[in-house]
């Protein structure tokens, strides 16, 4: 009798058999070494979105890349949950990089700019006031910028919002620490990029907005 369709639930977990395997067979002994300490070569502030798995899209494997995701991946000076994963990342696990990456047909930014063009409300009424509060700082960016006219508003407002997330993570007392030092405790030299996925090809565009030190 053939074996009935497992659910995604199961299949997840057979999945991970399979590629602990794979992994294994490739390179004997990686998961014990893995198991004895991280050295990450870059900070990841990415959207939640399921369509874009870092590691995936980077061909990166375990312990290349420290992560921190969220909805529009935001990264707001009072959030205390995205600025200790920059702080332990850059001062403590000493990554060299630290990238803020969009990608094109946003949620987040899509349904802020809606918001934005419907110009009667604040919130979203379909949305619960958490996620109403997470997207309020976006709203506001995207009310206080000028939107030229172009055939992708929505684009131009992904790409934006990743470079003033760019600006965030440079007005950190951790960036700005590693500014007047020249590099970070580790003897790091930290530069912080912002890129674009796209989605249509798989592709990751870099915004050429790095900060770093001289």
């Amino acid at each position: 009798m053939a074996k009935p369709p497992s659910s995604s639930f199961e299949r997840m977990l057979e999945n991970n058999v399979e590629w602990a395997k794979e992994v294994e067979d490739e390179d004997p002994g990686f998961f014990n070494k893995s198991a004895k300490g991280q050295k990450p070569h870059t900070l990841w502030f990415g959207c939640s979105d399921s369509r874009v798995p870092e590691s995936v899209i980077t061909k990166s494997r375990p312990g290349d890349i420290f992560v921190h995701r969220n909805i529009a991946n935001q990264v707001l000076l009072y959030d205390s949950n995205a600025i200790s994963v920059l702080d332990y990342a850059v001062n403590h696990v000493g990554v060299e990089n630290v990238v803020v990456v969009g990608h094109t047909h946003c949620g987040g930014v899509t349904h802020s700019l809606k918001v934005v063009q419907n110009g009667t409300a604040a919130t979203l009424p379909h949305f619960s006031p958490a996620l109403n509060q997470w997207l309020s700082p976006l709203i506001r960016f995207i009310s206080s910028i000028s939107i030229p006219k172009v055939d992708d508003p929505l684009t131009f407002l992904i790409e934006e919002n990743v470079k003033n997330q760019v600006e965030n993570v440079w007005q950190t007392e951790t960036m700005q620490r590693v500014l007047r030092e020249g590099k970070g405790p580790k003897g790091n030299k930290v530069r912080v990029h912002g890129w674009i996925y796209e989605l249509e090809t798989g592709h990751l565009r870099d915004l050429n907005v790095t900060r770093g030190p001289p």
